[in-house]
């Protein structure tokens, strides 16, 4: 068999920046432990595989965009939301697919999510905002963080707000003790120090099976409203400091949240199997 295979850098400003996702075109699914397989061997945060068969219990849709089923896996297991790789897939088919629709619409398992055309080359997802709500700090992970905690909360991820931009940036933290937890990441989020940044964050993985994501988007949908009611505005932006780093701009709208960013197209190729 032999299907196409595109890599694509979401939220990256220029080469070598922001998060690499595979993006995989499908005439119909194959089963999942192939797509698995095929992840694993891609061996990136996130393989996105879509097709244009939507199934019969989607709900409705824009019938004057496109539309079709988005699935993420990382090389570990299928994830329910993952936004760089969201933006990578939208930009494929964008460019390729249909170079003059404004939108492009996904059905997943978060439900129906669009993504548009916006302004300087940028893509802007829409997704569900998911504000943290405070929970108990866990001792030991705060001792394999590594560094000051002034607060803990829980979305879909453990949110850790850090002191400094600085400890968020010079942290190293233990594996051995993050990696087993029941949780799909861990986020630690701080104030920027940098002009014309508000956040800075940085994401672990640990039930998703990725060490530490380089752009995480859906992370995002979690900060950004927790940032928003902290400093008292809707626009924000962002910095996750991975050792490759990306830039995600936010404006958090009631229960959604806008997330764009640029991207950069790195490979296009043939996978056989």
């Amino acid at each position: 068999m032999k299907l196409d295979i595109y890599q694509i850098d979401a939220f990256a400003a220029g080469p070598f920046e922001g998060n690499p996702a595979a993006v995989m075109p499908l005439t119909d699914w194959l089963d999942d432990s192939v797509l698995q397989q095929l992840a694993e061997e891609n061996n990136l945060s996130e393989t996105a595989f879509y097709t244009a068969r939507l199934p019969v219990d989607a709900g409705p849709h824009d019938p004057e965009y496109p539309a079709y089923h988005l699935r993420w896996f990382t090389p570990a297991v299928e994830v329910d939301l993952c936004g760089h790789a969201t933006l990578a897939t939208a930009a494929q088919i964008l460019e390729d697919v249909h170079p003059d629709a404004a939108r492009i619409q996904f059905w997943t398992r978060s439900g129906w999510l669009h993504v548009d055309r916006g302004s300087d080359g940028k893509l802007v997802m829409d997704f569900p905002a998911e504000p943290p709500v405070p929970t108990a700090a866990d001792p030991r992970i705060v001792a394999a963080l590594g560094i000051p905690v002034r607060e803990c909360l829980k979305a879909t991820d453990l949110v850790f707000v850090a002191e400094s931009e600085h400890d968020i940036a010079s942290m190293a933290p233990d594996f051995a003790v993050i990696s087993p937890l029941k949780v799909r990441g861990i986020v630690v989020t701080a104030a920027s120090d940098v002009e014309g940044l508000d956040f800075v964050s940085r994401w672990f993985g640990a039930a998703a099976g990725v060490q530490e994501d380089p752009v995480t988007g859906s992370a995002h949908s979690q900060i950004a409203p927790y940032w928003a009611d902290v400093l008292g505005r809707n626009s924000l932006v962002g910095r996750q400091l991975s050792a490759r780093g990306g830039t995600v701009h936010c404006e958090v709208r009631g229960d959604r949240v806008h997330l764009s960013g640029a991207y950069r197209r790195y490979l296009r190729g043939t996978v056989e199997f």
